[in-house]
């Protein structure tokens, strides 16, 4: 989605990764809330005429709500500035599809919006492994996740309950909650993580001595993945590959949106389309070499 489409260009608004979490919540707490009537004013001047500068009042008037909705998300792990950003594009696109004339404020009608972005974000970001692909399994997921924070394990009438408001079976609830409950484990952690080594998945492997062929099998196969990625990302081009190697293949201090938008002289939601793509086409460079 370009800039335009968002109605704003997100490099002109304050940002967490720029301003400093703190100073950036200060920011926009500062920044003046609107009257209804102000409110209907710009929405007319935006709807009406495309008034850039009207959006972007309504946009920054509205900052201060996401912080808060963001807040909310805090449980699932992920860095609140990523959650905020995220947050602030669905706010970009529920100004884009305001109309004054329905009769309600922006910011119920924003909720939705910002809501739903951060929530795509979380689903792409959460686990190594996508726990919720499906559009169900998506609410399912969100629901659940409240639900776990009032009860212990679900009892059958509890899923029950669940599976009949959200139009699923209770069978699904139950798979849903096993994988709530479950957590990425590291494979082979560091010897002094002693607590984490002994259940590691590593220690319930045959030793690698037991089959040395195999062993060999499974390093050459390694060696050929390493080199079919390597030839995948040479198809792309430097920046593409760039923004692909630090948001994904480095081992600490990965790159965010911001970071990447600021460094290329472009927004976090170029970046964003620019990974995608990136990935896609590694996906299927990948599966044609397989």
């Amino acid at each position: 989605m370009s800039n335009t489409a968002l109605v704003v260009d997100p490099n002109r608004l304050p940002t967490p990764a720029a301003d400093g979490l703190d100073a950036y919540i200060a920011r926009v707490n500062a920044i003046p809330l609107l009257s209804a009537e102000e409110e209907r004013a710009l929405a007319r001047r935006w709807h009406e005429q495309r008034d850039l500068d009207a959006a972007r009042q309504l946009v920054m008037s509205h900052l201060r709500f996401v912080v808060h909705i963001a807040r909310g998300y805090l449980g699932y792990g992920l860095p609140l500035a990523d959650l905020i950003q995220e947050g602030n594009i669905g706010l970009m696109k529920a100004v884009k599809r305001f109309d004054p004339s329905v009769g309600v404020r922006l910011l119920t009608f924003a909720v939705h919006w910002i809501r739903a972005e951060i929530h795509e974000f979380i689903l792409r970001n959460w686990r190594i492994v996508k726990i919720a692909t499906t559009k169900a399994q998506r609410k399912l997921f969100f629901k659940l996740r409240g639900a776990k924070r009032r009860l212990g394990w679900l009892s059958r009438d509890e899923a029950e309950r669940i599976a009949a408001d959200l139009g699923v079976r209770p069978e699904d609830v139950v798979e849903m909650e096993g994988r709530l409950g479950g957590q990425d484990v590291a494979f082979d952690p560091p010897a002094e993580d002693e607590d984490d080594s002994h259940y590691a998945p590593v220690q319930f492997l045959p030793a690698p001595q037991a089959d040395p062929a195999e062993t060999l099998a499974e390093q050459d196969a390694e060696t050929r993945r390493l080199e079919q990625l390597e030839q995948a990302l040479e198809t792309l081009d430097p920046r593409s590959r760039d923004i692909v190697r630090r948001r994904w293949l480095v081992e600490d201090d990965k790159a965010t949106l911001q970071t990447l938008a600021e460094e290329y002289g472009v927004s976090a939601e170029r970046i964003r389309q620019i990974e995608s793509a990136a990935l896609k086409k590694l996906r299927r460079h990948l599966a044609e070499a397989a």
